[in-house]
């Protein structure tokens, strides 16, 4: 009868579900919480008290407003449902008509505070994601300069070419454990580690890599764990090797084969193409002729094509 009349209260202001209990509203949740605004609770239910729908609903759609509705006699667990961030206000009962109409229209205006304020910071975030991505490549650039060899153009825009075609993603970036200094002492890191690994991988390119079949061969012995040669071709398991300089997250210090493919491109310095022939395998096409001429503007049309996939 209370979930009859509470309906017919409100759904002149809202669409309103109901359940008779916290099993059946945590499953309205799991179905449509991404449907509701406001979540308001009786605390007494048949099994299990409403503070434990209203907990469950913080811990899944944290975004929704939570209200629960309480006799006079239960006003200590509805302050401590308060306390313990569960709910956003308690409506206590018997219902003041008009006050629970304002108090739901407070709550769906709070609803639609929040959407659009996590709009914005997912905007925002995307931005900061971006241009994140775009520093590591400009940052690449420096390290294969100043670690491994002044020419570094075609064997980088080889890598950067790959990336795009592997559907490079942006970086994570977990504010709520880092702040801008804290990510720029990461990057640091991050740069001279990867930069330290790609010097290191360089003696292994000593060779003449003068033709694909050589070249290939090189980078089979350089990631046996990885790549598989068929046909003459080299086969990499994985997208990790094309991205991960670029897509790994903000201060985690790479291990030697994670710049594998990025140092051997380098030292290769001719075209490459990725083709991607299974689920999880990678042909890598080789082609003897000399690296394409780039440009002034090389690296910005680069790093336009990977944000433009994000």
């Amino acid at each position: 009868m209370a979930l009859k009349y509470f309906e017919r209260l409100v759904s002149p202001i809202a669409p309103v579900l109901t359940a008779l209990s916290v099993e059946e509203g945590q499953a309205i949740l799991r179905e449509r919480g991404d449907e509701i605004a406001v979540l308001i609770s009786d605390q007494r239910m048949p099994t299990a008290y409403g503070n434990e729908l209203l907990r469950y609903a913080r811990d899944h759609h944290p975004s929704m407003v939570r209200m629960l509705t309480t006799a006079y006699s239960e006003l200590g667990e509805a302050i401590e449902a308060i306390n313990t961030g569960e709910i956003y206000r308690y409506i206590t009962k018997p219902w003041d008509l008009e006050n629970l109409r304002a108090d739901l229209r407070n709550a769906l205006e709070l609803s639609t505070l929040r959407s659009e304020r996590d709009e914005m910071l997912r905007e925002k975030l995307a931005v900061q994601q971006q241009q994140l991505l775009a520093s590591r490549v400009s940052q690449l650039a420096t390290v294969c300069a100043g670690f491994v060899q002044p020419d570094f153009d075609a064997g980088l825009h080889a890598f950067l070419a790959a990336a795009s075609t592997a559907e490079c993603l942006a970086p994570a970036i977990d504010w709520r454990t880092m702040d801008h200094a804290d990510l720029m002492q990461g990057e640091t890191r991050r740069n001279v580690a990867i930069g330290q690994a790609l010097a290191a991988w360089k003696p292994r390119f000593q060779q003449p890599l003068d033709t694909p079949a050589a070249a290939a061969a090189s980078l089979a012995q350089a990631m046996p764990e990885q790549v598989t040669l068929q046909e003459g071709r080299p086969v990499i398991n994985g997208r990790n090797p094309f991205v991960w300089p670029l897509e790994g997250a903000a201060g985690e210090l790479p291990q030697p084969g994670q710049v594998a493919w990025l140092a051997w491109l380098l030292a290769w310095g001719r075209p490459v193409r990725i083709e991607k022939s299974n689920e999880s395998n990678w042909t890598i096409h080789l082609d003897e002729s000399p690296p394409p001429a780039l440009g002034p503007d090389w690296l910005a049309r680069d790093i336009e094509e990977l944000l433009q996939g994000l």
